[in-house]
């Protein structure tokens, strides 16, 4: 990993690149020799007229095609929208494109396999107007083309005719060859600012976006805690000149307030190690390994996400360093905050890809595959890649998607259904979802679980971590009700570290609580600097329970409840007079007949029972969990006229 220059990022030693090619971007766009002023006006006296007329995005403005005079293209009357820092102050003005040809690359062409070979249609050819340019050209080196030759390449993709006259232009084209980019890598960093009013600002605009994007990744980790969780991705993969790119280079033409749009992301579950080749691809600079299945290519995944109309893209084995490249260290480094964020994307991104039968293959859901480890609705992180929209790839005229739900397989209505909307699944549905899901590193279905609790910060993520370590930072960091939740619902006390919660091992091998529709309302607090979990404002009673330390084979059940054992509860009230109640535990977890605090767990009001806490008020104000029980609307009423109750702030152990 390389330091910067203190002058040229940061007044702080220790500031460093966060990726192979992002200091050799900045040095091309950040710190380019000085071109003299009388250069920057000759160049761009007519662009200074435009920009006092450019404040409002959506302004009409007529902008040439060309900066020179006799020019052979007409004037283009485009839109712009001009760019603006965090504090609003304008920066650049950004014009969009003009009107561009059709283009259109194929599978033969991409990667000389005959389009009539290729099962999915999807993956065979892409004809549109997004500036795509085939792999040969992406791959040819910078030096082979020549100053001149770039300019001529971009100026025909990108429908312009800038010319070297324009001082600012040739410079960066010179550094990008002497850092030796290829053509692909520089039109994906250049196409996304080509459009621009002054091209004298470039340098200013690129690395105010380059610093802003390093101080978000910086700032986002205090700690072992990630204090951004909606952090965008790092990287992102260019579709149209098929390569991976930084997240700053990408530009929407909406009000940019210095933040970049989402790329759309890629959800495939990872095939048997036996059946994925690791390839070395020049879409990533060669930078780490890519894991796909053998009979998959980047090419033609590439031209079916075109196809679904895909501009940026996410996917995990190239936008996210991979295990085996040469900067093991800075993958670990990344992973902290890259791999907790991954969710992110897959909330924000619009509709979610997904490739069912793995990345890249033809979709084919056949009988036993839905119990396979490796499917994708059995893996642990594919639990947060659902989105709120879905489009399945992979898709062939005679696949299950075309298939009527007549048939009656599992396969085809599972499909079906999972093309429609998803209600987002309660805090217990989700964790015993992923007790039936698989993961290669046990710490994944934890780590896989942080957006999904909709903590405002996440623990990072550490690969080598214990289950129990993992899960504790994740407690730690979830949202007061969730954690009341798991206080005041589940029925054993912890087995492992804190009593008031369960362990890890129970959440993944105990069934979750019968009557969760109890929606506890009560809070538990989370003090770091005394590593505390604190229970305030707790309405408390003083009792005796008794008839539920003994647990049957046969209890009565219902359908929607569970197991059902009955027992007592026996108060005093101010007089010292006794009254029963009756109480319910919807468990088998035996709760021995003895006086106890209980606390109120203060149900939703439309619940038809009320959840409390049973346990014990130790020394200091501290509580230690026993289990939980129930009692009905009835009872609560009968209990509530008693006037009995306390309130008492208990640091739960």
């Amino acid at each position: 990993m390389s330091d910067w220059d203190d002058d040229e990022v940061n007044d702080s030693d220790d500031d460093e690149v966060d990726t192979w090619y992002e200091m050799d971007l900045w040095v091309a766009v950040g710190v380019w020799d000085e071109v003299n002023d009388s250069a920057d006006n000759e160049v761009n006296d007519s662009d200074d007229d435009e920009e006092s007329d450019s404040d409002n995005d959506d302004e009409e403005v007529t902008q040439p095609a060309s900066e020179q005079e006799g020019d052979q293209h007409p004037e283009v009357t485009v839109s712009a929208f001009t760019e603006t820092d965090q504090d609003g102050e304008e920066l650049i003005t950004h014009y969009k494109p003009p009107s561009l040809p059709k283009v259109t690359i194929s599978a033969f062409t991409e990667t000389g396999i005959a389009e009539s070979s290729i099962i999915v249609p999807l993956q065979r050819a892409y004809t549109g107007r997004y500036p795509v340019i085939s792999s040969r050209l992406a791959d040819t080196p910078s030096a082979t083309l020549g100053v001149q030759g770039l300019l001529d390449q971009l100026n025909t993709m990108l429908g312009t005719s800038y010319t070297l006259d324009n001082q600012f232009l040739s410079s960066l084209l010179e550094d990008f060859i002497t850092i030796d980019y290829d053509f692909g890598l520089i039109y994906g960093c250049l196409r996304g600012m080509w459009y621009i009013n002054d091209w004298s600002t470039l340098q200013d605009v690129l690395g105010r976006r380059r610093d802003k994007d390093w101080e978000e990744r910086r700032d986002a980790l205090i700690g072992n805690r990630i204090v951004n969780p909606n952090l965008r991705p790092r990287h992102v993969w260019d579709l149209c000149s098929n390569r991976v790119v930084p997240l700053w280079t990408m530009v929407n033409e909406r009000k940019y307030h210095m933040r970049s749009p989402w790329p759309q992301p890629i959800s495939h579950a990872w095939v048997d190690e036996k059946d994925r080749a690791v390839v070395w691809t020049p879409i990533n600079g060669y930078q780490w390994p890519v894991p796909i299945p053998k009979d998959a290519d980047l090419n033609l995944i590439r031209i079916e996400m075109l196809n679904l109309g895909l501009e940026y893209a996410w996917l995990d084995v190239l936008c996210l360093r991979q295990v085996g490249g040469p900067e093991e260290d800075l993958r670990i480094e990344e992973w902290k905050v890259d791999v907790p964020t991954i969710g992110a994307v897959y909330q924000n991104g619009g509709d979610v890809v997904c490739y069912l039968s793995g990345l890249g293959r033809p979709l084919r859901l056949k009988e036993g595959d839905l119990e396979s480890d490796r499917c994708w609705f059995r893996r642990a992180w594919t639990l947060q890649e659902y989105g709120s929209r879905r489009t399945i790839a992979g898709d062939t005229p005679d696949g299950q998607l075309h298939v009527k739900l007549t048939d009656g397989t599992l396969e085809t209505g599972l499909l079906l259904n999972f093309k429609r909307p998803q209600q987002s699944m309660s805090f217990f549905g989700v964790l015993k979802e992923m007790q039936r899901r698989v993961s290669t590193n046990p710490v994944d279905k934890i780590a896989g679980l942080a957006y999904l609790m909709h903590c405002k910060t996440i623990p990072a993520y550490y690969e080598s971590q214990s289950l129990e370590e993992a899960w504790t930072a994740l407690v730690n960091s979830m949202d007061e009700l969730y954690r009341g939740c798991l206080f005041s619902l589940c029925p054993e006390p912890g087995n492992a570290g804190k009593k008031w919660r369960p362990s890890w091992d129970q959440v993944m091998m105990k069934p979750p609580p019968a009557n969760d529709l109890l929606l506890s309302n009560i809070e538990v607090d989370r003090d770091e600097t005394r590593d505390e979990d604190l229970a305030n404002y707790a309405d408390c009673i003083e009792g005796l329970v008794r008839g539920l330390a003994v647990v049957e084979e046969k209890s009565p059940s219902l359908a929607s409840w569970g197991t059902i054992r009955l027992g007592e509860l026996i108060v005093k009230d101010k007089d010292g007079i006794e009254h029963g109640f009756e109480i319910i535990a919807t468990h088998t977890y035996p709760i021995p007949e003895d006086t106890y605090t209980l606390i109120d767990a203060r149900s939703d009001v439309f619940c038809p029972s009320y959840g409390w806490i049973v346990g014990r008020s130790l020394p200091g104000g501290k509580f230690e969990k026993v289990s939980v029980l129930e009692i009905s609307k009835t009872e609560h009423d009968r209990l509530e006229d008693l006037c009995i109750d306390e309130e008492h702030a208990y640091n739960l152990i």
